[in-house]
């Protein structure tokens, strides 16, 4: 699947990132990031079949679990087109974007890692998740704390300063409320990524992060 010379391309995509040079080199990008990645999205399928079925593995070109490698400039005043990093989402069945409730693998020259959860929720969604870990927090507790999925799992993403409108600030889990992003973070290697047994790992590590998932899913009211 994935090889040096998968990183090696990012390297000289972020050293030339236009569009004259990503043209004259798409074959590799082809060869290098697309077709591996479409690979490892393939053989994931019955892993996720097994301990997360309403989530789903699409190994398109276009449209499915390949994130696209053309960035979105409108709002960015970092105007270069094209990510410098392979991203793959395994979302719910559901979910329309990458704010759903989903599994992530980053690949990248200076950081590579699994991810799961709900990056930026909408404010709905996120308030579902918020009141949840307010009514059931011990619930909350047990899932973030289970012990094989701190040993791997890193909680991440944006926070509050302050306590949330809503929310008492003596909560138990006013740290947890806080948080404008639910998502778990594990570190990955190159020699992992590059590795003969990177979907068996991948697939180990989602499954240890499938509660949290579960409860997330709980929250907004979908079948995990």
């Amino acid at each position: 699947m994935f090889t040096k010379a998968t990183f090696s391309f990012l390297d000289a995509l972020a050293a030339n990132n236009d569009r004259t040079w990503f043209e004259a080199n798409k074959p590799r990008y082809e060869t290098l990031v697309r077709e591996p990645a479409l690979e490892f999205i393939t053989a994931m399928i019955p892993l996720l079949e097994k301990f997360a079925p309403s989530f789903r593995a699409e190994p398109r070109k276009m449209g499915g679990s390949l994130m696209r490698v053309f960035r979105d400039t409108r709002f960015s005043r970092d105007k270069t087109p094209y990510k410098t990093n392979i991203g793959i989402q395994f979302r719910h069945a559901l979910g329309k974007d990458v704010h759903a409730p989903g599994f992530y693998l980053h690949v990248a020259s200076d950081e590579c890692f699994l991810g799961a959860g709900c990056w930026h929720p909408e404010a709905d969604a996120l308030g579902r998740i918020r009141d949840l870990i307010a009514a059931k927090p011990e619930r909350w507790f047990s899932v973030r704390d289970e012990r094989k999925f701190a040993a791997h799992w890193t909680l991440a993403g944006d926070s509050l300063t302050r306590p949330p409108r809503g929310y008492a600030a003596d909560h138990p889990a006013i740290e947890d409320l806080k948080r404008k992003d639910f998502i778990g973070l594990a570190p990955l290697s190159p020699a992992e990524i590059t590795g003969p047994g990177l979907v068996k790992l991948a697939g180990a590590r989602f499954a240890l992060a499938a509660p949290m998932i579960k409860f997330l899913c709980e929250a907004l009211g979908v079948q995990y």
